[in-house]
Formats: C-alpha cells, sequence, structure tokens
C-alpha cells in the first residue's frame, strides 16, 4: 500500500479518517472514465444507431399529435355533457402542443446529429494529417 504524507495521515478512530483517505475506487473510476481506447476510437455506426432517438421522439410526438387531434376534434363534434365537454376542450390541446413539440425537437436533431457527423469527419481527417507530419 502507498504511504501517505503526514498531513493526510488520520487517526483511524475518527470519522474524518473515512473521508481523507483515497479509495480505490476513485482513483480507477478516474482512469476508466474517459479512458483513452474507450472514447477515441471511432467503430462505424449504423444509421439506425446515429438517429434513433430522433426517430423515436418524432414517432411518440406524432402519435401524441394525433391524439390531440382526435380529442380536439371529437370535443367540438361531440354533444356531451357540459363537465366532460371542458375537460376535453383542455386536454386536446395540450396533447396537440405537447406532440407538436416532441415532433419539432426530433426533426431539429436531424440535422444537428448530420452537423456533427460532418464534424467528426473532418476531426479524424485532421488528426491523421497532423500524426502523419509529426511522426516523420
Amino acid at each position: 500500500m502507498e504511504a501517505l504524507p503526514k498531513a493526510l495521515e488520520v487517526d483511524e478512530k475518527s470519522p474524518e479518517s473515512k473521508d481523507l483517505l483515497p479509495s480505490q475506487t476513485a482513483s480507477s473510476l478516474c482512469i476508466s472514465s474517459r479512458s483513452e481506447s474507450v472514447w477515441t476510437t471511432t467503430s462505424p455506426r449504423s444509421n439506425w444507431e446515429i438517429y434513433r432517438k430522433p426517430i423515436v421522439i418524432m414517432s411518440v410526438g406524432g402519435a401524441i399529435l394525433l391524439f390531440g387531434v382526435v380529442i380536439t376534434c371529437l370535443a367540438y363534434t361531440l354533444k356531451l355533457g357540459d363537465n366532460s365537454l371542458k375537460v376535453l376542450k383542455m386536454i386536446g390541446p395540450a396533447f396537440l402542443s405537447l406532440g407538436l413539440m416532441m415532433l419539432v425537437c426530433g426533426l431539429v436533431w436531424v440535422p444537428i446529429i448530420k452537423k456533427k457527423q460532418k464534424q467528426r469527419q473532418k476531426s479524424v481527417f485532421f488528426q491523421t494529417l497532423k500524426s502523419f507530419f509529426l511522426n516523420r
């Protein structure tokens, strides 16, 4: 075990001693959290892996939007009691706006991902060019 400096030596009976001693897990977490092999290796990913989240967000947003359209149409076409009519007239537009917001978020996310992919390709290209010239 590593020898601790005098400043870090604490009586083991005190409750602070456990907090001040360096732990094995903290150092191993720091090493593995940003390991070069994990974060810098770029394995080719399929389009589904890249665009999965925006597609799911757009699908859910579209479904919620359609549900809001149906509820809103039913609220204005059916002859219901005052209480249920008020509820449908409040819930319908809420689902409409929520669905539209999710749909737009997914649609905006796609160009952002495309731009990041282009930047990543340029970055890899410049890194290989830099390593080629520096290693000579």
